[in-house]
């Protein structure tokens, strides 16, 4: 079997950096572990084929195959892009116990993943759409 983790290389920059290139948002997202009120963020209701990006850095994160609607509120995802795209961390934040899931590029916060997913890995990644860009992947006109 091939492997398909990511082989981008780690990237790293300073705060100023990241908040220059940043909106406040993304910024408070991605950088200070923040959360996105629910049903307000981008790609909620995207329905475009393409590749879910990291919006600090273009890591290719989720497939849209792999999106579906888990009515939390948030993009949901069954699986990653690639075995090495995203990394998990423990977070006791909040007073519980979840899986921090960040950009295994540039660390930029993405969100969570829960054990209660659909099949057929029964993950749900409920990532904030201000961390994710999506690129649409182009339409073939004709037969």
């Amino acid at each position: 079997m091939a492997d398909t983790s990511t082989s981008r290389p780690k990237v790293a920059k300073t705060d100023a950096e990241w908040r220059a290139e940043l909106t406040p948002e993304q910024y408070h997202v991605t950088r200070e572990h923040g959360t996105e009120r629910p049903f307000t963020g981008p790609y909620l209701n995207e329905k475009r084929k393409g590749m879910y990006v990291c919006v600090s850095c273009g890591n290719p994160l989720f497939t849209s195959d792999t999106k579906y609607d888990s009515g939390s509120g948030w993009p949901s995802f069954y699986a990653p892009a690639s075995k090495g795209a995203v990394s998990e961390h423990e977070d006791g934040s909040m007073f519980m116990r979840r899986t921090e899931v960040r950009c295994s590029a540039c660390e930029a916060h993405l969100g969570h993943v829960f054990d209660d997913g659909p099949n057929p890995t029964g993950q749900r990644y409920c990532m904030n759409g201000c961390a994710l860009k999506l690129t649409p992947k182009e339409e073939k006109d004709g037969a």
